[in-house]
């Protein structure tokens, strides 16, 4: 990819009605080798081509997300080894190209979805490629900023609570991490089930918690979790074993054939082996990106049903830093990245 020197002005200080023709090249945050946040920088690429089904969209706002830091530091999938990378999963946009006349989401449609980073570049640019069906109507009741916060996290928070761990009426459920993108979905859409639901969090957020639908927010810097929960049907862990052994001391607390969800890429290699041998059953998860689920995840936005939380927003130039207060851990629902205005 060849990179043009750094223009003053940018497609994004026009009105979006005002673009009916996407320009040759763009602004994007990318990275050239892996490192600290630091390695991010805007630079003007050349605007993605879409193919078959895919859809060319003018981005308004870009959700950033911890897989993001992991990968521009060199882990997880280390999309850096291909040369500079233009980051990012979630958008929130303006469909520019339909794959064909009669699509349902044709030009002008305001959408919401995941770019299918790192096999092509992410949504931390002006314009993004996204497979249709990775995305879905953005929800009515939802700034683009709001809506950007959504997909990969609300993604996964549905995987984990619906597809994996099958939430119902009187099953009891911990998530770790309760707060954070993942899991502030997570606590709600566990609850909106019917599980009887405690989270772990930082004492500022216990009272958020419950507000979510927790029945038990543990405060996770003053008191153990194994001394007050015991036999749960699912532990959802966000965290694993980076952080206090908090993986290893769940699977004290699962029933005899529970279940444990390692979720964090690389937070306990071995957590399988250490769950057969407790008698618990065990998963990892991966998102799936699928228009189909964000619909329906979109209706119950638009019925308050669910909610989103933006904890910070920062413009596509301060990219580096909304990375640091990624890698901080403290956040409180979602960061995201303005992009242009709607």
């Amino acid at each position: 990819m060849r990179f043009r020197p750094l223009r003053t002005a940018s497609i994004a200080d026009a009105p979006l009605a005002d673009v009916d023709t996407p320009p040759s090249h763009m602004r994007a945050v990318v990275y050239d080798a892996p490192g600290g946040p630091d390695v991010l920088h805007v630079a003007e690429v050349p605007v993605p081509a879409p193919m078959l089904s895919e859809l060319l969209v003018r981005v308004v706002a870009a959700g950033t997300n911890p897989i993001d830091a992991k990968t521009r530091a060199g882990g997880a999938m280390n999309a850096a080894a291909a040369g500079p990378v233009v980051a990012g999963f979630d958008f929130s946009g303006v469909v520019v190209k339909a794959p064909y006349e009669a699509h349902p989401l044709q030009p002008g449609t305001e959408v919401y979805g995941m770019a299918a980073f790192p096999r092509t570049t992410g949504s931390y640019a002006e314009y993004v490629v996204a497979p249709s069906l990775s995305v879905a109507r953005k929800p009515s009741t939802l700034s683009h900023v709001e809506a950007a916060g959504v997909p990969l996290a609300a993604l996964t928070a549905w995987g984990l609570v619906v597809e994996t761990a099958h939430a119902h009426e009187g099953q009891r459920v911990l998530i770790h991490a309760g707060s954070g993108g993942v899991g502030h979905f997570a606590v709600q859409l566990a609850a909106y089930f019917g599980a009887h639901v405690t989270a772990t969090g930082s004492a500022h957020n216990l009272a958020w918690l419950r507000e979510l639908g927790a029945s038990v927010a543990i405060d996770y810097a003053t008191t153990r979790f194994e001394d007050v929960v015991t036999d749960v049907d699912v532990v959802i862990d966000l965290v694993g074993n980076v952080h206090d052994d908090t993986g290893t001391r769940s699977l004290s607390v699962v029933r005899p054939g529970g279940l444990y969800v390692m979720v964090p890429t690389g937070a306990w290699p071995d957590y399988a082996e250490h769950a057969a041998r407790a008698g618990v059953r065990a998963t990892s998860y991966k998102v799936i990106p699928d228009g189909g689920v964000l619909a329906t995840l979109g209706r119950l936005l638009e019925s308050g049903a669910i909610q989103v939380f933006i904890d910070k927003v920062f413009d596509l130039d301060e990219a580096a830093a909304a990375h640091t207060e990624l890698e901080r851990g403290h956040s409180r629902g979602k960061v995201v990245l303005k992009v242009a205005e709607a």
